[in-house]
């Protein structure tokens, strides 16, 4: 006997959230001008009025990503610069979490800001502001440690033009390597070598 009725398939739950994630995934692969309410509602699978239930309009998501990214990436980077530290290379360890672990920081989605942010005067203010308070940030990890504040402010630069070069050129390593390498970065930024303690609990980290 026939089933009377058949399930209709069910659209998903939509939230703030996956609009959100799914704009910022358009913006890294396609830039701003991709983020349309129509191609994200079909990337969902969800109605175009349906996003206006979670955003005013496009300006309000629009918004809305900048501040995801602010808070992620830059709030992230201060954090793990002001984390607790016994040694400079344990600090630099720390900081070295944001370029490992996306979680922390998102490096495509970095390079896609300052992609928007050339064509944007406000959001170029507010990347301007973030890459200040980011810089401030090391600089005062650096000095904590008794570093001068031109030695701290030399080694901030080297360090954020450093990781400028890997986003922008969008270079990929495998996980093993990278981690690796980086206590002899660690090295390199802070002018001291890390002890095998030290190196050795933030590869822990990893699973290596």
């Amino acid at each position: 006997m026939a089933s009377m009725n058949k399930m209709a398939p069910t659209r998903p739950r939509a939230s703030d959230q996956m609009w959100l994630d799914a704009a910022l995934d358009l913006l890294v692969e396609a830039g701003v001008d991709a983020v349309k309410v129509m191609p994200l509602a079909k990337k969902l699978g969800l109605t175009r009025t349906g996003f206006y239930h979670h955003f005013r309009d496009r300006e309000a998501l629009l918004d809305a990503m900048i501040a995801r990214w602010e808070d992620k990436n830059t709030g992230n980077l201060i954090a793990r610069c002001e984390a607790y530290a016994e040694t400079i290379c344990e600090a630099m360890f720390n900081l070295q979490d944001c370029w490992v672990d996306r979680s922390l920081f998102d490096a495509p989605l970095d390079n896609a800001i300052r992609n928007w942010a050339r064509t944007d005067p406000d959001l170029k203010q507010r990347l301007d502001h973030a890459d200040h308070r980011r810089k401030s940030a090391i600089a005062a990890m650096f000095q904590r440690f008794g570093y001068t504040k031109d030695d701290a402010d030399i080694r901030t630069m080297a360090i954020l033009y450093t990781q400028a070069g890997y986003i922008a050129m969008e270079i990929e390593e495998d996980p093993a390597s990278r981690i690796g390498r980086i206590p002899a970065y660690v090295e390199l930024f802070t002018g001291q070598a890390p002890t095998k303690n030290e190196a050795d609990r933030f590869r822990a980290r990893y699973g290596y």
